[in-house]
């Protein structure tokens, strides 16, 4: 899952996505390039834009730590950004990750985790492993999810739906920055070489077909881990849900996705989605791994 220039692809696709405004500078007219230019980040950083060039191109593998940090907090990346930029510039320089690869995606919930998911209710809670799979939910998601499909895998999985089942697109109008915000996670949260990843990847190459390859072979793009998703429910009709992204401690190689209503028309429809009783409405439910 890691290509030959993985970190220089990363601090690219970091670089295009702070705009002028978020770091102080003028945006100025005719700007050809999304994000910050070069030269800026490069004055930022306090580095030659020659030396981020060949970051960026690959011809430097082996940036210092303390070229790292000023690259990092020239562009004010989060903490998230952090751990992924020190991984790829490890990996990068052929220096072995701390972490057990060949361990199975934990599916097992701690009590704790448990405890805390059941005082979401009656929200909208799931927990998620590396590999994308819906470990455990509350009543509340599974009404949400179990009508759409989401929750037939066993276990059930986000990237298997998506790229999966014919239901998907329908379901999610903008399916495609779904598919690819889904994918910038897997691809974080999983060490490099990660065998459990590769076999999931092979499986959704043969039901997705040339376009799942086509999204992997974009830049890797930081997780966005918030926002406002956009759902067309066969019971509750147009429904739009803010988003945050809680990570787990890296040992447990999970987080917890939690929604809220984006408008008072969700609210609304969720409340009526809860009065039906439809598909899981009950106590927490855990997938036993």
């Amino acid at each position: 899952m890691v290509s030959g220039n993985e970190l220089g692809a990363f601090l690219r696709a970091c670089r295009e996505s702070v705009t002028p405004a978020e770091v102080g500078l003028p945006a100025g007219p005719r700007r050809r390039t999304p994000g910050l230019r070069r030269a800026e980040l490069a004055t930022l950083a306090g580095i030659s834009v020659e030396y981020l060039t060949r970051l960026e191109q690959g011809r430097d593998r082996r940036p210092s730590p303390q070229v790292l940090r000023a690259l990092a907090d020239a562009m004010r990346l989060s903490p998230e950004q952090r751990v992924q930029l020190r991984r790829l510039s490890k990996e990068t320089a052929g220096v072995a990750y701390c972490l057990v690869e060949a361990e199975p995606p934990v599916r097992i919930v701690r009590p704790t985790v448990r405890a805390l998911l059941e005082r979401f209710e009656p929200g909208l809670a799931v927990v998620v492993n590396r590999i994308g799979e819906l470990v455990a939910h509350t009543a509340a998601f599974a009404r949400l999810a179990g009508p759409v499909g989401l929750l037939d895998g066993d276990p059930p999985s986000l990237p298997r739906y998506l790229f999966g089942d014919p239901r998907a697109r329908a379901v999610y109008p903008e399916w495609e920055r779904v598919a690819a915000e889904q994918l910038a996670e897997v691809r974080f949260e999983a060490p490099r070489d990660d065998p459990y990843l590769a076999e999931l990847v092979a499986e959704l190459t043969a039901l997705a077909g040339p376009h799942l390859g086509d999204l992997l072979r974009r830049p890797p793009r930081p997780p966005v881990g918030t926002g406002v998703l956009r759902m067309r429910h066969p019971d509750a009709g147009e429904l739009h849900l803010t988003y945050e992204t809680l990570r787990l401690p890296e040992r447990d190689g999970q987080r917890i996705l939690a929604y809220l209503p984006a408008d008072a028309a969700t609210e609304t429809a969720l409340a009526g989605l809860a009065g039906t009783g439809r598909a899981g409405a009950g106590a927490l439910r855990v997938v036993r791994g």
